[in-house]
Parts: C-alpha cells; sequence; structure tokens
C-alpha cells in the first residue's frame, strides 16, 4: 500500500461549520456572508448551472476531463449491460447517460479502465433499479412493488447461504431480472478488486439508500408530501455517499474501518454526499415535474413546505449545498493535523468526487 498522494490539487480547505447554520438555511433564503479563508481555497469556486439564472454553486473544480478514457468506460460498461440482459434500446440509455464519464470525473486519481468499471457498473446498477423500480413511472415504477424487488436487490448483492428447497425459486427469481443480474454481476466484478470489508461497506451503504426509497414510495403512495427536513433526513442516507464508497478501492488502497466509520470522517463523507445529490436533485426539478407522479426531490419538498416559487425554492437549495460544501471544507481542514496519509488521499477523493460530480450533470443531457 502506498503512502503517495495522488496529484490533486493544493491549497488548504476552509471553514464554515455549524448544524444551526444548516436550520437557519432551511428556514430563510437570506445568503450566508462568504469566509475569505474558504473562499480563497483555488480547488473552489463559484460554478454556474443550468440556464445561469440561478446562483452559482459553491462546489470543488473538476480536476480531470478525459473524454477518451470515458468512452471506453463507456463502450466496455454498454456491453455489459447488454450482457445482463438489457435490451438495445436500454444500452443505448447507458450510452446516453455516460456513467463511463461520471466515474473518470470523479476518480481523477484511477486511469486503470478495468477499476473504472467498477464503480461505472455499480453506477449504472443502482441507477436502473432506482430508474426502473423507484422513480419514473414511464418506465413502469410502481410504489407498491418496490420493497419487495428491494429485498430481492439484497440477496443479489449480497447473497444470501443454501436454504435447501426454498433456494431454487431465489435463484430463479435472481436470474429473471435484468436490473437483478445487473446488481449481483456488478458485485461479483467489485470482489476482484476489493476486500472483504470494502464489499459489505458498498452492500450495507446501498441497503441505508434503499430503505429511504422505501419512504419514497410510502410518500407517493399515500399522496403525502413530507416536509424539506423529513426528506433530507432520508436524502442523506440516499446521496452519492454510496458512490463515494468506492474511492479507495478504485484508488487501490484501504480506508481501514474504524477510520472510515469513525465520526470526523462519516461526517465529511455524508456531506460530500448529500452536497452532490443536491446538485442532482436542482438539476432534476424540470425532469421531476414531468413525471405524472412527481419523485421527492428537496427543491419541490420546500416549494410545497413554503408555498413558494420553485425559483425561491431553489437558492434555498443552493444555499444549503454551498452551505454543506464549506462545511465539508471545515472538516478536510481538521482532518489534515492527522498523520494518516491513507484518510488524506480519501478526503481529496471526496473533494474530486464533488467536482467531477457537478461537471457530469452539468453536461449531460439526461438533466436538460
Amino acid at each position: 500500500m502506498t503512502d503517495v498522494l495522488p496529484p490533486f490539487l493544493p491549497g488548504p480547505t476552509g471553514i464554515g461549520t455549524s448544524a444551526a447554520r444548516l436550520a437557519s438555511r432551511l428556514a430563510t433564503a437570506d445568503p450566508e456572508p462568504e469566509d475569505p479563508v474558504a473562499e480563497a481555497d483555488p480547488a473552489y469556486a463559484h460554478r454556474p448551472w443550468g440556464d445561469g439564472s440561478a446562483p452559482p454553486l459553491y462546489c470543488p473544480v473538476t480536476e480531470r476531463v478525459d473524454d477518451v478514457l470515458a468512452a471506453e468506460v463507456d463502450d466496455r460498461l454498454a456491453a455489459w449491460m447488454g450482457e445482463c440482459g438489457f435490451s438495445e434500446e436500454e444500452t443505448g440509455q447507458v450510452r446516453k447517460t455516460r456513467f463511463g464519464r461520471l466515474v473518470t470525473l470523479a476518480h481523477p486519481d484511477c486511469d486503470d479502465v478495468d477499476r473504472l468499471l467498477v464503480s461505472a457498473k455499480l453506477n449504472a446498477a443502482w441507477w436502473a433499479a432506482d430508474d426502473l423500480w423507484a422513480d419514473d413511472t414511464a418506465l413502469g415504477a410502481v410504489s407498491e412493488e418496490l420493497p419487495a424487488k428491494l429485498t430481492l436487490a439484497m440477496a443479489a448483492m449480497d447473497p444470501v447461504p443454501p436454504a435447501g428447497e426454498f433456494t431454487p425459486g431465489l435463484d430463479e427469481a435472481l436470474g429473471n431480472d435484468r436490473v437483478l443480474v445487473a446488481l449481483r454481476s456488478a458485485v461479483e466484478y467489485l470482489t476482484g478488486y476489493a476486500s472483504p470489508a470494502q464489499v459489505q461497506r458498498v452492500c450495507y451503504s446501498t441497503f441505508a439508500m434503499f430503505v429511504s426509497w422505501t419512504a419514497y414510495a410510502a410518500w407517493r403512495h399515500t399522496d403525502r408530501r413530507p416536509p424539506a427536513w423529513e426528506y433530507l433526513a432520508a436524502r442523506q442516507h440516499d446521496s452519492f455517499y454510496t458512490s463515494m464508497t468506492l474511492i479507495d478501492v478504485l484508488g487501490g488502497y484501504e480506508l481501514t474501518a474504524n477510520v472510515f466509520y469513525g465520526p470526523p470522517v462519516r461526517s465529511a463523507a455524508i456531506q460530500a454526499g448529500t452536497a452532490s445529490v443536491l446538485v442532482n436533485d436542482l438539476h432534476s426539478v424540470t425532469k421531476d415535474l414531468a413525471d405524472e407522479s412527481p419523485p421527492c426531490n428537496m427543491v419541490l419538498q420546500i416549494a410545497a413546505d413554503r408555498g413558494c416559487s420553485v425559483r425561491e425554492a431553489t437558492e434555498i437549495t443552493v444555499g444549503l449545498h454551498n452551505d454543506l460544501v464549506r462545511d465539508f471544507q471545515a472538516a478536510h481542514r481538521e482532518l489534515q493535523a492527522v498523520p494518516a496519509p491513507e484518510l488524506h488521499r480519501f478526503l481529496r477523493g471526496l473533494r474530486a468526487w464533488m467536482g467531477g460530480g457537478f461537471e457530469w450533470h452539468a453536461t449531460n443531457p439526461r438533466y436538460r
């Protein structure tokens, strides 16, 4: 295991952590004064997005754009999706969505196509489950059916021991659904690059994400619009944190479990994951509103909560995002004092993921 850090951007990380500030952001749209220490960090910038009419998002800069590498990952990912049973039309849609580009943007310390495919396969499988089972009614998502499907998804990702005469039925079910096949295949591929602890980390962060999906399904089924605070509580366990659990796997090292799950590091990772998923919510508003039964979205929850316009709710969500990023900066700076090279590399990986995730959303036809 190497102690050499990858060539990430230099610079100190900033300041600005306060749970109270997050609460106040949900109560007011007033702008937060900028902190000069945080704003001076060259690894971060105020980045315009959408049509440019909303306030900019404060987030890390994108550290690598390599479309040649991304295309190779996307080609191999599309071939794999076909092997899992997805139709030609579906694999074509995967090509347009460009998960290969997402992972090359989000993991700038990895240029190994085989390792990048670890993340590409898992992200594509998670997105397929989300679109086909949970979110998009036009693609056949049915709220009442979701919990049972997610139970099978857990069995696909984390295989249960044989149970005599009751096992063949499970095996048949796992082999007859292309999403389940993809989830199982993606985890099997992961095991070739990750330790057992890293594999289970990925599985159980996914299962926590699934719990949030069942809450969304219940709200949708009962036509209930939860308050924004309740949605955000669920969203923090249904975020790009799940994708970020792969940072050290793709980097070829391992952050030990006690460090990974220690409160300071877990808090920083949840902040990074939540900030990144708010970028997704912001870019998804138009698409979500087009659904006959719109999925939960932070912007839409705030608008419904307060009876305000989508534009006002967008400004509040941008402010929340920017606060979370500054809180991550503060945590990153404090953890710099810990003499642990793998930890420093992982934290810089979280920062890189946020910057790459923003770039992917901002340039992806899915969100235009």
